[in-house]
């Protein structure tokens, strides 16, 4: 081990809460992506793994049961029409930006080729089917980026919204674009989609003369956030660019069947309104334009999003007449099988207390391979229902389960989902401290999946306590949209603040009195985002009920967010009018403006890269709190996102776990 490993190892001092954090960040493994073979006989896979000492995540492609790859960054594996290749994406090139794709022979003689090298990332590596091209999206960088000084650099001329992404940092003059190369690596690669638009997916026809493509290219699309599907031809001469849709919802997430003549994706009408349950769409491949009025939504019997937070995938078409799509549901997440022609309600293939995160089919193929989690496990290959991996075996053993339990919401008129997480060495005859959790989002779930935050607050002597409150995802549409602004022109609800307040405080109360060995004088409560509002909101209007409150990445100042987030301007479509219109009611739903009710310790926690809730929303709520003589103390991270708590370095992870940890352990003494 190396001083600097040694150091990483050794840094984050006695706390015995620093072990806690380690054990569930440190060495933890998870199968992070999988490819079936043309004929479902073999599965290629990524494996994950965190090491602390090293501060960096390791990804490695698997062929069936043995590491295919050894780089430190492999990822992204598809299979060869006729299985005797597998092409992979890796980080071996000498830049650290620069990402290059690789094909590697698969049961025959050959040695690993570098088809080519691109300077800022690879993303949706698909094989052409007549085996001669590699299509993929990839961000084509401005000059500017060739200047090894910023101080070289041209300034920025910023003409629209959305030039700044979190996780990603400026990509107006980087955009997205789809690029083809030939796979044997006799040719360079070539960008299909040069100009300002950003594109996301690559789907090709079957006889691989173009690919389809999700992409937003009319002219207000920074204004009008509505995404289209698009016909791009391999061959310049053969056809100009062809927008497929209305400009009139969002639709992505594309895949064409066999016979070429049909297109499912995931989507939905209207997008003026966010959340909405995207919906499963089929629509012919026709040379007209396809409004969303048009398209037969099959999977609409069955009111949930089928664009999982989780593992969220294109559709799999079967054969010509059935689709395979995942969706949430009440804290699961299942894979359903969907007829073409919507002539049936979907069925689910999957169930049980889990995630199903991915699933893999092929026509011809009786071969189902899924990637699964549940509360215990992060995900593992399953092949026909069999768990094939054990990569979180070394892990599993310190992990806790839950309980799930239901609450009425206070109208009577539905029930909200919630689990509880009892401390490790758990002594029925104690009482225990208890840690409330909040989900960000707000569309997103809590689900019977992994997750590291309640395994380590319960490793540390918490009782763990958390719910999909109303205005949160794997619910039927009305539960989704039930936090829209007030006043919103198409849905209305009740606005950030309201029932989601009520859902949360209604679910503490019951853990409190269905539970015995919850102790009802020590409840903190925290959460991230969305979540982050949530716990700023509690500590000025229902402080009282907690020993401290951590709010974490938060939105605390809804007016600030509408000039200062990465999608700033995009919020009318949840509040419903932008801040320009009605201030007011902006000012009405931003926690920081009652500050000085709040008199509950708090720990504010952000990441000075994050663009989505800016670090100017924590340094409002902390100037605030401290000039009015608050107890309140502010963390911050360097270099890290919106993202930290899931994918930013492990060794900050590992701090921030530590920090939260001896924080509550402090309060809730």
């Amino acid at each position: 081990m190396t001083e600097t490993q040694t150091a990483a190892s050794d840094r984050f001092g006695d706390s015995p809460h620093a072990d806690i954090a380690k054990r569930f960040i440190d060495g933890r493994s998870w199968v992070a992506d999988l490819a079936l073979s043309p004929d479902g006989e073999k599965v290629a896979f990524v494996v994950a793994t965190t090491s602390v000492d090293a501060n960096k995540t390791t990804l490695n492609v698997w062929l069936d049961d043995a590491p295919l790859t050894s780089g430190e960054v492999d990822g992204s594996p598809t299979w060869s029409p006729d299985g005797r290749y597998l092409a992979f994406t890796s980080r071996r090139a000498d830049k650290k930006s620069e990402t290059t794709i690789h094909v590697i022979p698969v049961g025959g003689p050959g040695e690993v080729r570098t088809v080519c090298a691109m300077a800022d990332g690879v993303g949706s590596l698909t094989w052409s089917p007549d085996g001669r091209w590699l299509g993929f999206t990839s961000r084509t960088q401005d000059a500017r980026y060739k200047e090894e000084d910023v101080s070289w650099q041209a300034p920025r001329k910023v003409d629209r919204f959305f030039s700044r992404l979190d996780g990603e940092d400026w990509v107006f003059d980087r955009p997205q674009h789809v690029y083809v190369v030939a796979a044997d690596g006799t040719g360079s690669p070539r960008n299909l989609t040069e100009g300002e638009f950003q594109h996301s997916g690559v789907a090709w026809l079957p006889d691989s003369s173009a690919v389809i493509t999700s992409a937003a290219r009319h002219d207000d699309w920074d204004r009008n956030l509505a995404e289209d599907l698009f016909v791009i031809p391999l061959d310049p001469q053969g056809g100009e660019i062809r927008r497929l849709t209305a400009t009139d919802g969002y639709y992505g997430g594309a895949s064409v069947s066999p016979d070429g003549s049909r297109l499912a994706f995931v989507g939905f009408v209207d997008q003026r309104v966010y959340p909405q349950n995207a919906k499963v769409g089929v629509m012919p491949l026709t040379e007209g334009v396809t409004s969303g009025a048009d398209v037969n939504w099959i999977s609409e019997s069955v009111d949930r999003t089928f664009a999982p937070m989780v593992g969220g995938q294109n559709p799999i078409w079967i054969d010509d007449n059935t689709i395979v799509a995942t969706a949430e549901d009440r804290g699961q997440q299942h894979a359903y099988r969907l007829t073409a022609d919507g002539s049936s309600d979907p069925e689910v293939m999957t169930s049980g207390a889990k995630i199903v995160a991915r699933i893999e089919m092929v026509p011809g193929s009786t071969t189902v391979a899924t990637l699964e989690a549940d509360v215990a496990h992060s995900t593992e290959l399953f092949v026909n229902g069999e768990r094939r991996t054990m990569v979180t075996e070394a892990f599993s053993g310190n992990t806790v389960g839950w309980e799930k339990f239901a609450v009425p919401t206070n109208d009577g008129t539905d029930e909200i989902d919630a689990w509880i997480m009892r401390p490790a060495d758990f002594d029925e005859a104690k009482q225990y401290p208890v840690l409330l959790n909040v989900h960000g989002g707000p569309f997103a779930q809590y689900g019977e999946g992994f997750f590291d935050e309640a395994q380590f607050q319960a490793a540390a002597g918490f009782v763990v306590v958390m719910s999909n409150p109303r205005g949160g995802s794997g619910r039927h549409t009305e539960w989704g949209q039930s936090v829209l602004g007030p006043k919103h022109p198409v849905v209305s609800g009740t606005g950030w603040g309201s029932v989601d307040v009520e859902d949360v405080l209604a679910v503490i109360d019951t853990a409190l009195e269905r539970y015995t060995f919850c102790d009802p004088d020590r409840v903190g409560m925290l959460g991230g985002s969305y979540g982050g509002f949530m716990a700023t909101w509690l500590a000025a209007h229902h402080g009282d009920r907690f020993k401290g409150i951590c709010s974490e990445r938060a939105a605390i100042n809804l007016i600030s967010m509408e000039w200062s987030s990465d999608i700033a301007t995009a919020f009318h479509s949840e509040h419903g009018m932008s801040h320009l219109d009605d201030p007011e009611e902006y000012k009405l739903r931003s926690p920081v403006n009652q500050a000085a009710n709040i008199e509950t310790p708090m720990l504010i926690i952000h990441s000075e890269e994050d663009w989505r809730c800016p670090i100017g929303q924590a340094e409002e709520l902390w100037v605030a709190l401290r000039l009015m003589g608050k107890e309140v103390d502010f963390y911050r991270f360097p270099g890290e996102c919106h993202e930290l708590s899931r994918s930013g370095s492990p060794i900050h992870r590992v701090y921030r776990a530590q920090i939260i940890l001896d924080w509550f352990a402090d309060k809730l003494s």
